[in-house]
Formats: C-alpha cells, sequence, structure tokens
C-alpha cells in the first residue's frame, strides 16, 4: 500500500476587498483511490475532492469540472475557484507547491493506468463539525 501524500501549504484567499490574506490549506492524494482523487482541506473544516487531472489542466488552461474552476494567473500562480451554495471561495496558490505535490501523488500513483472511457469524478464538497486545524504531525481520525 503506497503512502498517502499530505501537503500542508498556503494560499491566498482572494476576497472582494483590497487585501487578500494567506490561509493555511491541506493538500491530500489517497494513491489507493481508483479515482484519482486530491483533496484541499480548508481552514473552516470544509474539504474540497476533484479530479486529480483538474489541477494538472488548469496549470496549463483554464478548465471547469461542476463547481470548481482553475486557471494559471501569470507564469507563478494559479487559481481555484470553489462554487457552493453558501457563496465563492477563489484561492490563489504559487504554481511550484501544486506542481511539486502533483510530481510526489504521480510517484505514488497506482501503475495501471485509469480506465480511457471513465467519465471524470464531480467535484464533491464536505464540511466537518470542528474549525479547529490538527497539530502537525497530528495523524487524522480513521473512521
Amino acid at each position: 500500500m503506497s503512502p498517502v501524500v499530505e501537503v500542508h501549504a498556503r494560499a491566498r484567499l482572494i476576497t472582494d476587498g483590497p487585501l487578500t490574506r494567506p490561509v493555511p490549506v491541506d493538500l491530500r492524494y489517497d494513491p489507493a483511490d481508483e479515482r484519482r482523487t486530491v483533496h484541499i482541506g480548508l481552514p473552516d473544516g470544509t474539504d474540497w475532492a476533484f479530479g486529480r487531472d483538474l489541477l494538472e489542466r488548469g496549470l496549463r488552461t483554464p478548465i471547469e469540472r461542476g463547481a470548481v474552476r482553475v486557471w494559471p494567473c501569470g507564469r507563478t500562480q494559479l487559481i481555484v475557484e470553489l462554487h457552493s451554495t453558501d457563496g465563492v471561495e477563489v484561492f490563489q496558490f504559487e504554481i511550484r507547491t501544486l506542481t511539486r505535490f502533483l510530481a510526489r501523488t504521480r510517484a505514488q500513483a497506482p501503475a495501471t493506468p485509469p480506465d480511457a472511457d471513465r467519465e471524470p469524478q464531480p467535484p464533491s464538497r464536505t464540511t466537518t463539525t470542528t474549525t479547529t486545524r490538527p497539530e502537525r504531525g497530528a495523524q487524522p481520525a480513521r473512521g
């Protein structure tokens, strides 16, 4: 069994005000998940899950799948726009952070290629009831 790839990163939350603010995010990939899904965990406990290919394509060209839009912003930034019934959240990531994360996910991915005729998984959003982040190095509870 390959280990889960988890990266604690920073993104900038883009608001309609004049300032952006840095926020901690967790990037996660479990190679045992046959759908090749990546997760972006936000500080409020919200977890967005969508196909790894969405991030990979978004590094080069604008792409949209369901409630998630991804596009490059200049040569060093990537924008991830997340739509929900609560509104829209827009995050700006350093491309190099996502490139390193995606390289680690490819290194951990199973050797078998994904089914060519399989439809990409639609994005999903879940929210946990806690609003605190686990201590660095702490193992998430499995249930």
